[in-house]
């Protein structure tokens, strides 16, 4: 299975410097262990802060190993950093949109990647319909404290469609591959193996990564899924 580090500093212990400075470290230790993906998830800076630690960032993925580093919700901002994606919400403009305003860039990526979080099989089929790379279906289990409903295996398995065959009018991306669906929400070790029973392409976490002990280690496991 992939792997898709989504990080959030506040979770670490001290004060901003020094949650800025574990948030860095743990992207090094993640990189360098294999993630596949890398969701830079800090919302509550200000655009000139997350534009900062973007940059930073991306120096320290492209520094160790072979990670894509995607920014949330700021299509612009990914782009004017030389991101390799970006991380869409659902209030957020459409995958298709995005590659638009990409292609309109100055200096636009061909590589550029459009992940899109989803919240049903039908959210899935629609952003896989506007040329997402891939889809982010949460949450998959049931989270401590989190009052959204968990959408279960079923969910995942009517949203990953095993046995179905691509579809011809994607917008963009692929069209001769399936669409990979990652599992976030209440993931571990022991749950990645029946998310990819029910036909998740990756396995997404904030926790699980910022947590892990070794990451290789996870990054190992998870890939012999």
């Amino acid at each position: 299975m992939l792997s898709y580090y989504i990080t959030d500093r506040c979770q670490f212990a001290g004060d901003e410097a020094e949650r800025r400075r574990q948030l860095l470290q743990t992207i090094r230790r993640a990189a360098t262990a294999g993630v596949d993906y890398i969701q830079l998830r800090e919302k509550d800076l200000a655009v000139r802060e997350l534009e900062a630690i973007a940059r930073e960032a991306l120096c320290v993925v492209r520094n160790e190993g072979t990670a894509k580093l995607l920014i949330n919700h700021r299509s612009d901002l990914a782009l004017a950093v030389g991101a390799d994606g970006v991380h869409l919400t659902g209030s957020d403009l459409a995958a298709s949109e995005v590659r638009a305003l990409r292609a309109e860039s100055s200096s636009p990526s061909a590589g550029f990647l459009v992940a899109v979080s989803c919240h049903s099989a039908a959210e899935v089929r629609l952003a896989e319909s506007h040329g997402a790379d891939f889809a982010v279906l949460a949450p998959v289990f049931e989270k401590v404290g989190a009052e959204t409903a968990p959408l279960g295996l079923d969910e995942l398995r009517r949203a990953a469609q095993l046995d179905r065959k691509p579809d011809t009018r994607v917008e963009a991306g692929d069209a001769g591959r399936a669409f990979s669906v990652f599992a976030l929400g209440g993931i571990t070790l022991e749950r990645a193996a029946f998310c990819s029973a029910a036909g998740a392409r990756g396995i997404a976490g904030i926790r699980l990564f910022q947590q892990a002990g070794d990451i290789a280690a996870l990054v190992a496991k998870l890939r012999s899924l």
